[in-house]
């Protein structure tokens, strides 16, 4: 995990170069151990995901380890895969995923749990489970449908196909395209952009924006007003008033 600008956003990085970050047991163990630290430390405002493989943000599942495994021991496992993309999706504060060559069956349901999702020209998406006769178990038949639309992420989970980056841009499966080689920089840049905001601000809004989605106007806006009420009265919105009303900008207390 590492630090950038001014220590408020924290890079969590993919990172097991061997099997192009296919995520194992051990893998997803200590992707949820790093989750739980930045969820308790309340001076990241930003995530950004990122990975060190030159050709893959992430394979999804190491089917070579799955291979090996009893029935048995598959559902004495399951709990601590599902902890890794449930901690990536349940993260506090905004989420940017950086993709750049493979992102497939779980390695793509682990971009699809972050907020925003930015990809190079050599970013290759799919959830291509049915074709090794299991389905996506990340997240992914709930979150992609929440982006795309229930049709186009049937679709695309029926065929199991691959999506080239243009066409991912095209369906919204991810939200920025940018040269080859520079998904890190813009996604960093953003998260840098995203971070000068109000940290107590921030976290509220994912909060509305997470829980209100898929609720009636009705209930959505009692989540809205709820988690404003989280931030009505905080440090932050004193101090941003106060730094707009004197034009500078704000230090934000964070509390």
């Amino acid at each position: 995990m590492r630090r950038h600008g001014r220590g408020h956003v924290a890079e969590l990085v993919l990172d097991r170069p061997g099997a192009m970050n296919a995520v194992s047991t051990e893998m997803a163990r200590c992707l949820t151990a790093a989750c739980d630290a930045l969820a308790a430390d309340r001076t990241v405002r930003v995530t950004v995901l990122t990975s060190t493989h030159a050709r893959a943000f992430c394979v999804g599942a190491d089917l070579k380890e799955r291979n090996a495994l009893t029935d048995a021991e598959l559902v004495r496992q399951r709990p601590t895969a599902r902890a890794a993309y449930t901690g990536v999706l349940e993260l506090p504060m905004p989420t940017v995923a950086a993709v750049h060559g493979f992102a497939l069956g779980g390695g793509f349901e682990l971009a699809l749990a972050c907020d925003l999702i930015v990809a190079d020209g050599t970013a290759v998406v799919g959830l291509p489970e049915v074709s090794v006769g299991v389905i996506p178990g990340g997240g992914g038949t709930q979150l992609l449908p929440r982006r795309v639309g229930a049709a186009r992420a049937a679709e695309l989970v029926f065929t199991a196909r691959r999506v080239a980056a243009a066409e991912a841009a095209g369906l919204g499966l991810v939200d920025r395209l940018v040269d080859e080689g520079a998904d890190r920089d813009e996604a960093l840049a953003l998260a840098d952009r995203i971070a000068a905001n109000s940290p107590v601000g921030l976290r509220a809004a994912k909060r509305a924006l997470r829980l209100g989605h898929g609720l009636d106007l009705r209930a959505g806006l009692e989540v809205e007003d709820a988690a404003w009420r989280t931030v009505a009265f905080s440090g932050d919105r004193a101090e941003g008033v106060a730094a707009f009303n004197e034009k500078r900008t704000p230090e934000w207390p964070g509390a």
